[in-house]
């Protein structure tokens, strides 16, 4: 049995049907926000963001509060100040909310072993093999909320569903703090009163596109014939879309998460227009992918380049290699051809990212010819010469510059600015 508030908050309150439903999406409320809270109580009930504070920064997280306010993550700070002019503004604090994360995904491995975590503060669990031990799904679910509760001082809100999507939608409507479960025999009722928007894979651009086909729930593009759906979104999209509609999603929880890609983007204090100082900035960035691509061992074959100008309008270009490859100074110059089309004649770039995509894991076989072995081997090296003396011992000597011709600060990631400093070199 479920129920609805005044909100479109809706959650399970008494005896409901779980026995199909093995798929649990936890995620915790207000994750950022709800950390910063066990060490400032005083200031619960107050509208709190979590983000950058300075220049262009961003929300990272809104308490519940705030977000009365139309405030959310994503959201530049000067935007959601204007919007709630009262709101208290924290400075994130990462490694602590790692640490929090790593004692609630703890929790959750002590109830199961399949779990795989979609970010630090929510994960897909299948608790199918786990009744004889702890109850059944909702009761497991329960079980968890109580837990993370007790142990940690934070709340979380869980979906109970017999497929991923449905749970992930399902701990949505029960935000905050509350449990839903879906029977699987009502999954189809729960999802057609849905607007679009719940559908995995509609973001503003695709919602449009169905909103001026008449269609606005679920229900409704469940209805519409997949042919005529895709030629408004595209075949593989209107198929994606017609299943989830329709209640299929056959997808498992996968505890051995692969990234699909990997990139960094910069959003600066102030627009940059000198192809120079963009270039530099590219630089960095692929120096960043190309340490991570060699930690996690796997290639890219494809290098995308992203650019936000003044205006906000965004633009990406990508390339396909020719060899995948791990290799900085290869991502760079593969994503430094674009670049000349897209700055100079005084547009103003407000953003730029650069990311390696269509990865595959690095020893799957090598190329007959590879261009990069020697770069290869240097990036190597200077990535054991940091593991020894940490990071900013050695970068690309266009990166070292005296700090009075640096150019303007920058909030990489949506976190912290980076500070000069007197590495060696090299490139």
């Amino acid at each position: 049995m479920s129920k609805q508030d005044g909100s479109s908050r809706q959650v399970t309150t008494g005896p409901v049907d779980d026995s199909a439903t093995p798929i649990l999406h936890v995620d915790m409320d207000a994750f950022f926000v709800s950390v910063e809270l066990l060490r400032r109580p005083e200031l619960r009930g107050k509208p709190v963001l979590v983000g950058g504070t300075a220049g262009r920064g961003v929300v990272a997280a809104a308490s519940y509060e705030a977000r009365r306010f139309g405030v959310n993550s994503a959201m530049p700070m000067s935007v959601a100040l204007q919007r709630c002019p009262n709101a208290i503004v924290l400075r994130g604090d990462h490694r602590r909310y790692s640490e929090y994360s790593e004692r609630v995904m703890a929790i959750f491995r002590e109830l199961t072993p399949l779990v795989e975590p979609l970010s630090i503060d929510e994960a897909f669990l299948d608790v199918s093999g786990a009744r004889r031990l702890h109850g059944s799904p909702a009761e497991i679910a329960w079980t968890i909320r109580r837990r993370v509760h007790d142990e940690t001082g934070l709340t979380c809100s869980v979906g109970v569903a017999a497929s991923k999507y449905v749970a992930k939608v399902a701990s949505s409507r029960a935000k905050p703090d509350g449990m839903l479960v879906v029977p699987a025999a009502e999954t189809v009722a729960f999802l057609h009163p849905l607007p679009v928007s719940a559908l995995w894979g509609v973001g503003r651009v695709t919602e449009q596109s169905l909103l001026k086909l008449g269609l606005r729930t679920v229900g409704d593009v469940a209805e519409m014939p997949v042919d005529a759906l895709a030629r408004a979104v595209g075949p593989a999209l209107a198929a994606q879309l017609s299943r989830l509609a329709n209640g299929v999603d056959a997808r498992d929880v996968e505890t051995r998460r692969v990234e699909k890609s990997i990139g960094h983007e910069t959003t600066f204090h102030h627009d940059l227009v000198e192809h120079a100082d963009i270039a530099r900035e590219l630089l960095r960035l692929a120096t960043d992918v190309g340490v991570r691509l060699r930690r996690a061992g796997v290639l890219a074959r494809t290098v995308t380049l992203k650019l936000r100008y003044g205006d906000f309008t965004t633009v990406t270009r990508s390339r396909t290699l020719a060899e995948p490859t791990d290799v900085a100074r290869r991502i760079y110059e593969e994503a430094l051809v674009p670049l000349a089309d897209l700055v100079g004649d005084g547009r103003r770039v407000r953003l730029i990212g650069v990311r390696a995509e269509h990865l595959r894991p690095a020893g799957d076989g090598a190329p007959l010819w590879d261009p990069d072995e020697e770069w290869r081997d240097a990036e190597r090296t200077v990535d054991e010469v940091v593991r020894r003396f940490g990071r900013g011992a050695v970068r690309p000597a266009a990166l070292v510059r005296p700090a009075a011709e640096s150019a303007a600060p920058t909030v990489r990631d949506g976190g912290d600015e980076e500070t000069p400093s007197g590495p060696r070199s090299f490139w």
